[in-house]
Formats: structure tokens, C-alpha cells, sequence
């Protein structure tokens, strides 16, 4: 007779078999309990429809990921304030670079200007413009154009007096000068 198998590959243990099957062949079967205790069967109810539970859900998140997401919470509000530094710093120095190009770029500008004076021919063509100074022998002539002339302010003009100021609009420069 061939034995049966279980599905490990096992054979079925007879009841003699093992530790258990000895201590159960040396009692007496009589007032013996069982070896397994028996599950409570579910009373059916008469009522009709069977009530449906439900299974308990699982947790979302287990305490690791919990305690993990807090650690990256507390690194990212620990790293914010020395990156808005480091940012800082960063767009300072660009700017400061930025004024030093400007700064380099005017330096260059005024030199070259004050090369110019060097020259003679320069000085003197500059002399005839603004200060409409003439050469020994020649004849000055100075063009007075009607649509170019303006109706000057004689208050504009530099040592003319001035209309006397209200107290109020004195104290209000002098408070502005003072900010």
C-alpha cells in the first residue's frame, strides 16, 4: 500500500508515530481531550441577510517612515536659512562683479577723454565751442537764432535775488535735508 503524501512532499505521520503519537498510545482513550481545540462555528443567523465586517485597514504609514519623513522635515528647515544665505551672497557678488565692469568701463571712458586733451588741435576746438574764444585776427560772430531764444527766469539767473519763501516750505527742505 502505498503511503500518502502531503503537499511539502512529506508522508502523513501515523498516530503512533513521533513523541506526541507515544504519549497519546500510552493513555487511555476514554476521558482524553482533543488534540486540536475546536473552533466556534458561527451561529447563522435567521434573520436573513448575513451582516458584512470589514477587514480592519491597514496603517498608512509604519513608525519608520513616520520618524523618517520628521528627520527630512528637520534637515530641509536646517538647510533653508544657509541656502537663503548662500543665494544671497551669491546674487551680492554678481552685483559687486556688475559695478566693477560699470566702474572699469568709466575709468576707461575718462582716460581716454583726458588723452584727448593732450592734443593741441583739441584744446583748441574745444576753446572756439564753449568758450567762443577767436584766434589773434579773427573776427568773433555770434548767431542769435529768434525760434531758439527762451523766455529767461530771472530767478534762474545765477546772484539774482530771490521772492522770500513762506516759514512752512523752509522748515519742510530743512527736514528734507536732515533725512
Amino acid at each position: 500500500m502505498q503511503q500518502r503524501t502531503r503537499p511539502g512532499g512529506r508522508g502523513a505521520p501515523t498516530r503512533a508515530s513521533g513523541p506526541r503519537g507515544a504519549q497519546r498510545a500510552g493513555a487511555a482513550g476514554a476521558g482524553r481531550a482533543p488534540v486540536r481545540p475546536t473552533v466556534a462555528r458561527r451561529a447563522v443567523s435567521t434573520g436573513g441577510a448575513a451582516l458584512r465586517t470589514r477587514a480592519p485597514q491597514p496603517r498608512r504609514f509604519t513608525n519608520r517612515a513616520v520618524v523618517l519623513g520628521l528627520v527630512l522635515l528637520v534637515l530641509l528647515l536646517a538647510y533653508a536659512y544657509p541656502v537663503r544665505v548662500y543665494l544671497a551672497q551669491q546674487a551680492e557678488i554678481t552685483a559687486l562683479e556688475q559695478s566693477q565692469e560699470r566702474q572699469i568701463a568709466k575709468i576707461a571712458e575718462m582716460a581716454e577723454r583726458a588723452a584727448k586733451w593732450d592734443d593741441n588741435e583739441y584744446v583748441k576746438s574745444q576753446a572756439r565751442q564753449r568758450l567762443h574764444m577767436v584766434m589773434p585776427g579773427e573776427k568773433p560772430f555770434v548767431v542769435v537764432d529768434p525760434a531758439r531764444s527762451q523766455q529767461i527766469d530771472p530767478t534762474a539767473i545765477p546772484g539774482a535775488e530771490k521772492a522770500p519763501r513762506p516759514w512752512y516750505s523752509k522748515l519742510w527742505s530743512s527736514v528734507e535735508a536732515a533725512d
